[in-house]
């Protein structure tokens, strides 16, 4: 019962968050916006993708059950929301899945992005992790926390090259520190 309620509001968060990011892709690319790291792009959906799957396979197919400390992961995961929500509004329609840069544009320097340069690449891999441990799922959890990592690795460069190209992020984050 937990399980199909957090999982399907979780789930329908997402295709929401979806249909903010097509919005404000659509604003960006219409003030001459450019994507950038569009090939791993599609690899990184499927591995969200699959995330939910596996978890939905190994909760379902293995019978997992509520962890003893379900109470205290939900609460990092509630925080979390919270957290990316913060990270949404802060961005606003600089928020993205796709790595869409606006040239010449300023970057946002406030809420969480005062602090730290990626919070929502950090909330994300909370979920990955938190979300799983909670119904003990933790096949699902190891996978893609490591399969997150690797994409990480893609992705946090892709975007930082582009930012620096097009951007004040170079002076903004990487000579203000």
């Amino acid at each position: 019962m937990v399980f199909g309620i957090v999982i399907s509001i979780v789930i329908v968060q997402r295709l929401f968050e979806l249909l903010i990011a097509r919005r404000n892709e659509k604003w960006m690319m219409s003030q001459g916006a450019f994507e950038a790291g569009a090939t791993h792009y599609p690899i990184m959906v499927g591995m969200h993708i699959l995330f939910f799957i596996s978890l939905l396979v190994e909760v379902f197919f293995f019978n997992r059950q509520l962890s003893p400390i379900w109470t205290i992961l939900l609460t990092f995961f509630l925080i979390a929301q919270v957290l990316r929500v913060w990270c949404l509004a802060s961005l606003g329609k600089f928020w993205n899945t796709k790595i869409i840069v606006l040239p010449n544009a300023e970057v946002v320097r406030k809420g969480p992005y005062k602090w730290i340069r990626h919070p929502n690449y950090t909330i994300v891999a909370t979920e990955l992790l938190v979300l799983p441990l909670m119904f003990n799922a933790f096949f699902t959890a190891v996978l893609f926390t490591l399969l997150n990592c690797w994409m990480m690795t893609v992705r946090i460069p892709a975007e930082e090259k582009a930012l620096k190209e097009a951007t004040n992020y170079t002076e903004e984050f990487l000579l203000n520190k």
